[in-house]
């Protein structure tokens, strides 16, 4: 084995000549942790990586973390200058005799969509929802299959919406890990407009003695969490508590969702802790450049005694901050490589292996071609190699 360190944080890069490939994968840590949530994820938002999960692919219901996909359907409308903020929306006495929470729109009346959006967010308006769902579709229904569709798309597998607001329905359906693909998509594609997931706070309509009705927002961690800033709550008796959530400190986001907990206080004190166990307990750590070499590989019969072995997306891992020293690096390929090689080829695999997690395996790939030794040069490489054990030029 040779021992190399590229930019080395680690203790150890060993790579080495071997025929076994492995199936590549995202990172899922065996952690130390327990949590009274019937189902849950911590995932880290630039890696994808899978700090704990408890039943995080069990079907549940989603509540009022429904609307988070309500909201995006708006995001991506008003992404593609469908809709804008200052389009008004008609108020259905659907939307306005419905019961749960609201945001308190009148019958009859137009409400901007930068409103609604803070009414669906903020307010967790069942209103404010079915206002946006009958602008967009026509209806609850035809909005709740676009729901479904689009969920499809960003990876949601298990997610079935038949409603805009999570209202009880025993078809509508979803997973903790489809509501962490959701958030992290959400929070991607939605910079400017996921600002609103971290209001605390919003005042719209007026109560019957014509005082401002100021709701708050629901979210535990925005009170109680450095860095949190999203996303949304969901309650029902069948589902129980639940929170889908995110906070960001310094370069490092965390994605956490909970659900089926027993109660507003048993919410808040899981959620922050296992946050705050995301945070404490793992780092991210950036190990190779896009397009870096990783090592080099030996070459048989080729112009050139070697051959580059090149990554092709810059790679950061997520790792326990206790395990990274025991991090173990290892360049698979069958050795030595025949020449001619052309550039680009993929003829080895990079895998990551340490405690407690999954292994990780990305491809390689050769950096530069290289062509084939001549005649007597290939008889003089081969005697080389039966004297002396060398291979290459």
């Amino acid at each position: 084995m040779i021992s190399v360190k590229p930019k080395s944080l680690f203790r150890r890069l060993w790579v080495a000549a071997a025929s076994t490939v492995l199936l590549s994968g995202t990172a899922i840590f065996a952690a130390d942790f327990n949590t009274a949530a019937k189902q849950a994820i911590l995932m880290d938002f630039d890696t994808g990586a899978v700090l704990f999960e408890k039943n995080s692919d069990e079907v549940m219901y989603p509540a009022s973390m429904t609307k988070i996909m309500t909201a995006m359907m708006a995001f991506d409308r008003l992404r593609d200058g469908s809709l804008s903020l200052d389009d008004e929306l008609p108020v259905s006495e659907q939307a306005w005799r419905k019961g749960g929470s609201k945001m308190f729109v009148r019958v009859g009346s137009k409400v901007k969509v930068r409103d609604l959006l803070q009414g669906i967010i903020v307010q967790s308006g069942n209103d404010a929802s079915i206002v946006v769902a009958e602008g967009i579709a026509g209806s609850e229904a035809a909005f709740a299959d676009q729901m479904t569709a689009r969920a499809h798309e960003i990876g949601m597998a298990q997610t079935v919406f038949r409603n805009s607001t999570g209202w009880p329905d025993p078809e509508h359906v979803t997973t903790a890990h489809d509501l962490a693909r959701l958030a992290r998509y959400v929070i991607a594609e939605n910079p400017a407009h996921y600002a609103i997931y971290a209001e605390k706070e919003y005042t719209y309509g007026k109560s019957p003695d014509g005082k401002p009705i100021k709701q708050p927002n629901r979210n535990p961690l925005l009170y109680s969490v450095p860095g949190a800033d999203g996303l949304k709550t969901g309650h029902t008796e069948a589902s129980g508590y639940g929170l889908t959530a995110s906070a960001k400190r310094g370069d490092r986001r965390l994605i956490m969702v909970i659900n089926g907990l027993n109660s507003v206080k048993a919410r808040s004190e899981e959620s922050r802790r296992l946050i705050e166990w995301g945070f404490r307990e793992f780092d991210n750590y950036k190990m190779f450049e896009a397009g870096e070499a990783v090592t080099n590989a030996d070459v048989w019969l080729g112009d050139a005694a070697s051959v580059p072995l090149v990554i092709g997306d810059a790679l950061t891992v997520t790792l326990p901050r206790a395990a990274r020293r025991a991090l173990k690096v290892t360049v698979l390929y069958e050795a030595p490589v025949p020449a001619p090689i052309p550039a680009g080829a993929q003829i080895a695999r990079l895998r990551i292996a340490g405690p407690g997690m999954e292994p990780i395996e990305l491809p390689l790939v050769t950096g530069k071609a290289v062509g084939r030794l001549d005649f007597f040069g290939r008889i003089t490489s081969a005697i080389g190699y039966l004297v002396w054990g060398s291979v290459g030029s």
